[in-house]
């Protein structure tokens, strides 16, 4: 997995070791960080490496984790509502997504990914180098965030450190408040060091943007603007400002499917595309009927691409169809032959191993800028929010191949897609959120934070075999931080909430600020 721009920079990193490995949440109560000395070093492996194959690596990880076979396929998918569990249907009824089952997601997030960028940002700041250390920064934030974002306040300012000099083995778990704050300074000043950079940067070993520190900067000012809006409910001044922040910093913002933030699989047996590699042992996967409706009902022509028609055309209109979500096995198992498996392309034998796998698109952007604009968030935004809503949509098409525009122009046409066919502001804003849910397609963490923002789709809802009544708003603590942790991790429950599907994190506490809410049975506790 390389890029295509410069060669990898030489700087070079000490490899995550048994200091990493204490420097995380997963002590286990025998690391003592006084006690790391040389006995430690194994003269066989070396602790070094370059930066580049690490960040290289950190990154391939960290997409395989958030938008891969377990974390995204096999949990954020089924509270989203993209897809539905057709064979062993135990997470889509939330049963193995409570913490006993979601721990190592949280534990290995923090032992691999973000202590390799965590030594890619020392090394790059060591030899004042931002194309290596803005680049880093930027993928520990997309990563802190997917982390804060389903399980709300996590260990932040103090984590990493266990390998450091005064550093801790149990770190405190930071309020969402005070991450978000920090997530903002980091991807502002990334944006701005970008702009200086004159360092050879990471080049080749930059497997999304091959070195291109411009892009990087778009990546950055993106991303500050999709956290940026997630606070609107709950603390709009510090969103509005943040939005305007993330526009006008140095770089721009995504504005084409070129500057897409996406890994791009080599599809060569080692590094396929995830999804792929699932496809070719298990067929536990149908599309949602949630999902599905909307979109035969609006004729999308992405129906096509996200799915397969079924075997028998004559069981739904078009030949599409999907299945309730939060089935017990019986019930889930009719639903074999008769719903839509996901779109050919997403198998390894059509080119799915190949299938880029997408961090931060310009779809999800322009969605943003039309909300912005449609609220009046932004006035210096050029341009009017059907502008951006129409251009968003055409982004979605355009990522996903479809590029006839009669075909795009009919669909923005359909009574309840056009933007000039909504009567109410709140009927606009629901078109944005819905498209951008359906826009969010393989991004199941970001579509169901999407969905607690916005309450939108409405028709999104636990189903008849679920172990709760409602769509969870956030996960269940790591199991091992209540073993190793337990202190910081009690402190976190005290002020968050009790630790269970129902406590609401810091963004999602004012639901029925959205103009877009519905009512409480339907958007949850």
């Amino acid at each position: 997995m390389t890029g295509h721009r410069h060669a990898a920079a030489p700087t070079r990193v000490r490899v995550a070791g048994v200091a990493a490995a204490c420097a995380v949440l997963l002590a286990a109560g025998g690391c003592d960080n006084s006690n790391l000395t040389s006995i430690n070093n194994d003269p066989n492996h070396p602790t070094v490496a370059p930066a580049g194959p690490v960040f290289t690596n950190a990154t391939r990880t960290a997409v395989g984790r958030w938008l891969g076979t377990g974390f995204d396929l096999r949990g954020t998918e089924w509270v989203a509502q993209h897809l539905a569990e057709v064979q062993y249907p135990d997470e889509d009824r939330y049963a193995r997504l409570q913490g006993s089952n979601t721990t190592g997601f949280f534990d290995a997030a923090y032992a691999n990914e973000l202590e390799d960028f965590k030594k890619v940002v020392s090394v790059g700041r060591s030899d004042q180098d931002a194309g290596v250390y803005a680049p880093a920064l930027v993928m520990q934030t997309w990563t802190f965030s997917n982390l804060t974002d389903v399980w709300g306040d996590i260990p932040y300012s103090q984590a990493l450190q266990g390998d450091t000099a005064g550093g801790t083995l149990t770190p405190a778990y930071d309020a969402q408040k005070d991450i978000y704050t920090s997530f903002f300074a980091t991807l502002h000043q990334a944006a701005v060091d970008l702009d200086a950079a004159s360092g050879p940067g990471l080049g080749s070993a930059d497997p999304i943007y091959g070195g291109d520190n411009a892009e990087w900067q778009k990546f950055a000012n993106s991303l500050h603007a999709r956290l940026a809006l997630r606070l609107v409910n709950v603390d709009p001044t510090t969103a509005q400002a943040e939005l305007a922040a993330a526009f006008s910093d140095p770089g721009g913002v995504i504005e084409t499917n070129a500057d897409n933030a996406e890994l791009r699989w080599p599809g060569d047996g080692v590094f396929n595309n995830p999804w792929s590699d699932n496809f070719k042992s298990r067929d536990d996967h149908r599309m949602s009927r949630t999902l599905m409706d909307i979109l035969v009902a609006t004729n999308d022509p992405r129906t096509g691409v996200y799915a397969q028609p079924v075997a028998d055309s004559s069981l739904y209109p078009g030949g599409y169809g999907g299945m309730p979500n939060g089935l017990l096995n019986d019930s889930a198992g009719k639903y074999i032959k008769i719903a839509s498996k996901l779109g050919a392309g997403f198998y390894a034998e059509n080119g799915g191993a190949r299938q880029p796998s997408f961090l931060l698109t310009a779809a999800e952007v322009l969605f943003i800028e039309a909300e912005a604009k449609e609220r009046g968030l932004v006035p210096s935004l050029p341009g009017t929010a059907k502008e951006y809503y129409e251009s968003a949509v055409r982004a979605s098409m355009e990522q996903w191949g479809i590029t006839d525009a009669p075909t795009v122009d009919a669909y923005l046409a359909e009574p309840s897609v056009s933007y000039d066919a909504a009567a109410t502001q709140a009927d606009r804003l629901k078109r944005i959120a819905v498209q951008k849910w359906i826009a969010l397609f393989t991004d199941g963490t970001q579509a169901w934070a999407e969905w607690r923002r916005t309450c939108q789709p409405s028709t999104v809802k636990a189903g008849p075999a679920a172990i709760i009544d409602f769509v969870p708003r956030r996960f269940e603590y790591s199991q091992t931080e209540y073993a190793v942790n337990a202190e910081n991790l009690n402190a976190a429950v005290s002020r968050q909430g009790p630790d269970n599907f129902g406590s609401r994190m810091y963004w999602d506490t004012n639901p029925t600020a959205a103009p877009t809410y519905v009512d409480a049975p339907t958007c949850g506790p």
